[in-house]
């Protein structure tokens, strides 16, 4: 079956492509998520259109990605960890750690997109980087402070 991809679908093509897929795959996968058309007559007049819509929703996307790469690098977020002796700090603060504490700011960021090379075991500021998309990326300022005794 020909299909006129509507998106880039990984492993197949890039948008406005006409590719040659198994009917099934066609039929159960692409068509639902509407990620491709059948490739008619019509259809393949329409191939231009199609292009520049992904075009729009490609610099709407991206538009929107540099809006929250900006708001991140506004804001800094302080973790509180217990420390010993010395402030040598008990446990680390993790990715997960930093996806909760942007949720609390009102981010809702996937622990796997803070690109945290090793847990955070000492107390200080970091520039912790966060992968919004593949090609923005933002810089989000971590403190780790002592916990203050209550």
């Amino acid at each position: 079956m020909k299909v006129i991809l509507k998106d880039d679908v990984e492993k197949l093509g890039k948008c406005g492509e006409v590719v040659e897929v198994k009917d099934g795959y066609g039929r159960n996968y692409l068509f639902p998520r509407k990620l491709a058309i059948p490739a008619t007559k019509g259809n393949l007049k329409s191939i231009q259109e199609i292009k520049k819509q992904k075009q729009i929703r490609d610099l709407k996307r991206k538009r929107k990605e540099e809006r929250l790469k900006i708001q991140l690098e506004k804001i800094s977020c302080t973790a509180e960890v217990m420390v010993g002796e010395e402030d040598k700090v008990f446990g680390s603060v993790t990715s997960q750690t930093i996806a909760e504490l942007l949720k609390e700011k009102g981010f809702d960021i996937e622990r796997h997109k803070i690109m945290l090379d090793a847990p955070i075991k000492a107390l200080g500021v970091y520039t912790v980087p966060v992968k919004i998309s593949g090609e923005v990326v933002a810089s989000l300022k971590v403190w780790v402070v002592k916990k203050r005794e209550t």
